[in-house]
């Protein structure tokens, strides 16, 4: 019996020592649990502010001064100092390529644009001294045969002869009837002389292949010798020119030179030159000039069936021709 309590005791034991943990020790390199610092609280001392007095007097109030707005000059002047500042600091981003190189053409291109402008400008000035130059030419030429007629008149008559002045060598024709009754060859004749409408007008130099044409279709014009005065007026005030086959209004000389400017004619004085004094350009200052289109004349008509010689209208009137022009301009 004594043996089996022994036993009984031994496995008691052996268990509660299996059951039991061990116990660590602080000497075997365990680090023991320290407690948190208690941080200490901030002490804020309130300050009182002192109360502000008001001012007892007008003259210790704030005056409010209103800002002045900057002039545009002065704000312009502001942005480029900041710029400046900017700059010297070396805070202006970099710009990309692409822009630069825009903007390196676009200063090309205005360059070029300027230089072109200039030398056009400086043609244009050259060229207006040519036309003045010329126009004193011209005037000083007419004059001069205006003199040397009337000169060779006064020698005649003190001579006791007649002076016969020379045939004049252009003309200018106006239609004044329509086409009622009017024979095939009479209509070709007027289509070929550009008179397709009634008061149609136009200069046609005299010879041998005008004349006879003139006197087919007679009864269908009036006809004379024009002055300067009258070619002037017309061509100024009724001057139209054919530009590619329209008809575009005489506003400028630039539109002269670019049609005749192959035939040394640049101007209008040139074209009234070269239409008085018959020159050997006329033929081309004829067609380049689009029929002139006049209005009847104040007063109207006398009598168009007949002979301007039999009271009428149509047939030469010679050096009449300019007052019927003065009525129809």
């Amino acid at each position: 019996m004594a043996d089996v309590e022994m036993k009984s005791a031994e496995k008691v034991k052996k268990t509660k020592k299996a059951t039991e943990k061990p116990k660590k020790d602080a000497a075997a390199g365990d680090k023991p649990k320290l407690a948190k610092p208690v941080k200490p609280k901030k002490v804020v001392k309130r300050v009182k502010k002192p109360k502000s007095k008001k001012p007892t007097d007008k003259s210790e109030k704030k005056i409010k001064v209103k800002k002045v707005p900057k002039t545009p000059e002065e704000l312009k002047k502001d942005r480029e100092e900041r710029k400046k500042k900017r700059l010297a600091e070396g805070k202006v981003p970099g710009c990309p390529e692409t822009i630069l190189k825009r903007r390196r053409l676009a200063a090309q291109r205005r360059a070029r644009l300027r230089a072109k402008n200039l030398l056009a400008h400086k043609k244009k000035l050259l060229k207006r001294k040519i036309v003045f130059k010329r126009a004193e030419q011209y005037v000083l030429e007419y004059r001069r045969k205006f003199k040397d007629e009337i000169r060779l008149k006064k020698e005649a008559k003190k001579a006791g002869n007649f002076y016969v002045s020379a045939q004049p060598k252009v003309a200018f024709v106006i239609r004044i009837r329509g086409i009622n009754g009017i024979s095939p060859k009479v209509r070709k004749a007027l289509q070929l002389l550009r008179l397709r409408q009634i008061n149609n007008a136009v200069f046609i130099k005299i010879n041998g292949a005008t004349l006879p044409m003139l006197r087919l279709v007679e009864p269908y014009i009036t006809w004379g010798f024009p002055n300067l005065r009258s070619i002037r007026m017309l061509v100024y005030k009724r001057g139209f020119g054919k530009i590619n086959n329209q008809r575009k209004p005489l506003v400028s000389n630039k539109v002269i030179e670019k049609a005749l400017g192959h035939n040394n004619i640049i101007c209008m004085e040139d074209l009234v030159h070269e239409i008085f004094t018959c020159g050997s350009s006329f033929t081309k200052v004829s067609n380049f000039l689009w029929p002139f289109k006049l209005n009847t004349p104040t007063g109207g008509w006398r009598k168009k069936l007949n002979h301007y010689v039999e009271g009428g209208d149509y047939g030469c009137r010679e050096r009449k021709i300019n007052n019927l022009i003065a009525k129809m301009c």
